[in-house]
């Protein structure tokens, strides 16, 4: 049952720094780009949106996940 628990903090834990440091890469590059070219940041503006809710969502399937293993035990007959 321990393991369970190590799984699903790793999972979770992973799966945000993995999510911040992905949103916090595009965020930057999305600043550089419309300080280069300030003429394409709504165009950018959409792009960044839809990506953000992209990682966002892998992060929140993940942590779904986990939660469904901490609560379910699908491997605590085995």
């Amino acid at each position: 049952m321990s393991m369970i628990a190590l799984a699903c903090g790793l999972i979770i834990g992973l799966g945000a720094l993995g999510a911040c440091i992905g949103v916090g890469f595009m965020t930057g590059k999305y600043i550089e780009a419309s300080a280069r070219q300030p003429e394409l940041m709504n165009v950018l503006q959409g792009k960044v949106f839809l990506l953000f809710a992209l990682v966002d969502g892998s992060f929140m399937i993940g942590t779904a996940l986990a939660l469904w293993f901490a609560t379910a035990s699908p491997f605590a007959g085995q």
